[in-house]
């Protein structure tokens, strides 16, 4: 089989069956394209079954030759991983050149968020607006600090999904896979303000276009990072900040490490466990603050 006919099933897979969100899906398929382009003019290989660990090896080397960063090479080994399995699962190939590849250490980085006190100030000092678009947008930032749910959760969210009487709503999050997620009064009387404001616009989704369509990835983006800006200075401004800031925070006040797992959606608890390091300096700036000897 040709690479650019796998990687079209392979890619096809993942939007359809996995329901990976679009930013995931780029990120995958432009890794794909950057390799199968290596292999084509390196060794002018243009079929699945001629692929070997000597030349996945090379790939990688000119990579960090080219001083690609070693997080940015740790993920296109993912991606050559996860598509590597897909056609052994599909009998594409018979062989996995993935199994002889090591990939590079890189420092653990911690997970990025923004202070409490800033978030105070943003929700309840900064003026969104009373407009549909103004209310729109708070709405987005608080169920993004409220719940932890994902990007692609949250354009996804329908109406119906949302429970305004038990104070909590369903999304589908990776692997297909549903959780139920609690909120508090005062995210369910945002909910209905919003909703309220919106009666004019169809309602199958939450967040919508003015042509009824779910709201983009870049629309929620564009949001988050002009409000963020107002009262944070870190580089990364995104959805996924407001989800680590969630879980962080959360953390900090006391919640169970498993509960957290649970409210998140992640498959295994050493996902969730990066968080405790926030935790740790933390307690490290409280014992210093505190301490006489410190």
């Amino acid at each position: 089989m040709e690479l650019i006919l796998g990687k079209e099933k392979f890619v096809n897979y993942l939007q359809y069956e996995k329901r990976f969100s679009n930013h995931t899906l780029v990120a995958y398929t432009n890794d794909l394209i950057q390799f199968i382009s290596y292999l084509d003019k390196t060794y002018e290989i243009k079929n699945l079954e001629d692929v070997n660990h000597t030349v996945v090896r090379s790939w990688i080397v000119s990579l960090m030759e080219n001083e690609t960063s070693p997080r940015s090479v740790n993920r296109k080994i993912t991606s050559l991983k996860t598509f590597y399995k897909f056609l052994l699962r599909q009998n594409f190939v018979t062989e996995n050149p993935m199994l002889k590849i090591l990939s590079p250490k890189t420092s653990k980085r911690l997970p990025v968020f923004v202070e409490k006190e800033k978030m105070d100030l943003l929700l309840d000092t900064v003026d969104f607006g009373g407009d549909l678009e103004g209310v729109r947008n708070k709405l987005i930032i608080e169920l993004f600090y409220a719940t932890g749910m994902r990007l692609s959760e949250l354009i996804n969210l329908t109406q119906s999904n949302i429970d305004l009487h038990q104070c909590q709503l369903k999304v589908l999050g990776k692997r297909n896979k549903e959780r139920i997620i609690p909120f508090n009064k005062q995210l369910k009387e945002s909910i209905q303000s919003y909703i309220k404001t919106k009666t004019t616009m169809p309602n199958v989704f939450l967040f919508e276009s003015p042509k009824g369509k779910k709201l983009s990835e870049e629309t929620v983006y564009a949001v988050v990072r002009s409000y963020l800006s107002l009262v944070t200075t870190i580089d990364k401004k995104s959805p996924h900040v407001l989800r680590h800031t969630f879980a962080t925070h959360m953390l900090n006040n006391g919640a169970d490490l498993n509960a957290i797992k649970e409210l998140l959606g992640h498959a295994n608890l050493s996902a969730t466990q990066v968080y405790t390091h926030n935790t740790v300096e933390k307690l490290k700036s409280i014992h210093k603050q505190a301490h006489p000897k410190a």
